[in-house]
């Protein structure tokens, strides 16, 4: 199975529509970690859930599933809309194929943005969604924040600002990848135990991931613009 990851959209749908129509290998799924709107975003008199419709009409549009989570920019209720759309993974588990998809989504930040859910919360999600598909032979983990202490979650200043929760939660349960989005400037690859962690950094900027899912689970990142 190989699963195209869109993240971090930030409410540039003119670019998510050049990036997607650029995308040169086949997939079956596609995940998105998160942040498809922005704080305070209303462009041409588009409300942030105006956006998030055109943005997921656009990828289901492609005619493969869609699983996401909401980012920590998105409203409080973007996984009401997600629902509407049979798109959701926040808290849920769903198998396609034999492989199991699960997540949560939101971050905790510094700066009081709209969905902020605290790391408890976050770990309840994670154990429901992975209970739902404790039958798939292969588990994939998606979530807007990253593990902490990893190439995922380092900022400018070589801090890292990811999730504990996260991080103790793959290391325990140990999916077989790792999906997230949210520090855009620690685009990468990574492992951590056992488990394969990906986050291909904004779609804003051309770039989405590859997820190849089989005996081996193997990540790239593509830039869409060249």
């Amino acid at each position: 199975m190989n699963v195209l990851v869109v993240a971090d959209v930030h409410g540039d749908f003119e670019t998510l529509s050049d990036v997607l129509q650029n995308v040169k290998f086949d997939f079956d799924v596609v995940a998105c970690p998160g942040d498809f709107t922005d704080i305070g975003l209303s462009l041409m008199g588009f409300s942030r859930e105006d956006m998030l419709h055109l943005i997921l009409d656009e990828l289901v549009g492609l005619g493969k599933p869609v699983l996401a989570v909401p980012g920590n920019h998105d409203p409080v209720d973007t996984h009401k809309i997600l629902d509407e759309y049979g798109v959701n993974l926040h808290g849920v588990g769903r198998i396609i194929d034999g492989v199991g998809f699960f997540g949560f989504g939101g971050a905790k930040t510094p700066f009081d943005t709209p969905f902020e859910p605290t790391e408890a919360e976050t770990e309840q999600g994670l154990v429901r969604g992975l209970s739902e598909v404790s039958g798939a032979t292969k588990k994939i983990m998606i979530t807007h924040n990253p593990p902490k202490n990893t190439k995922l979650d380092t900022i400018s200043t070589g801090a890292h600002v990811g999730s504990q929760t996260i991080r103790d939660f793959i290391l325990k349960n140990k999916p077989d990848a790792s999906i997230s989005a949210h520090i855009h400037e620690a685009v990468g690859v990574d492992v951590l135990g056992t488990t394969t962690l990906l986050y291909p950094g904004p779609s804003a900027n051309g770039w989405v991931g590859l997820l190849s899912v089989g005996e081996k689970t193997e990540a790239k990142i593509l830039n869409t613009k060249r």
